[in-house]
């Protein structure tokens, strides 16, 4: 694994991953979701957590799978997108009675498509950057 192509494409993940969620969750959804206080400590969060997903990406195609297609890391993006928003959209369910299975499946569908984008990124940037 390389090094430099790891953080390009997992900066460029995070990036793409933060536009797209403000763009769904904060501007198409935001009469459906709960939007953040707009305290410095909340934006630092979400750009932290958006990284975060860049860089999981980013080391597992470059790690383990050898993903450097924009189709096959929208591919993989899209399968890690629907188990993650699986993840804490049921977790959610369980600990917020206000969650509807409406928001729920919304939410779900919204991961999977910002995930595959995001993953198809990656995938690009990996290609590119050698």
């Amino acid at each position: 694994m390389k090094t430099k192509t790891f953080i390009i494409a997992g900066i460029c993940g995070g990036v793409t991953n933060w536009l797209l969620s403000w763009l769904s969750y904060g501007i198409i959804l935001e009469d459906y979701f709960a939007q953040p206080n707009e305290s410095k400590r909340a934006f630092i969060y979400l750009i932290l957590g958006c990284l975060a997903l860049g860089f999981f990406l980013s080391y597992f195609y470059n790690r383990w799978a050898q993903i450097s297609t924009m189709s096959t890391g929208a591919k993989a993006g899209a399968f890690f997108g629907l188990f993650l928003a699986l993840t804490t959209g049921f977790t959610k369910m369980a600990m917020d009675k206000s969650l509807t299975t409406e928001l729920f499946t919304l939410d779900i569908a919204v991961s999977i498509f910002i995930t595959a984008i995001t993953g198809a990124m990656v995938g690009f940037i990996n290609h590119k950057v050698r």
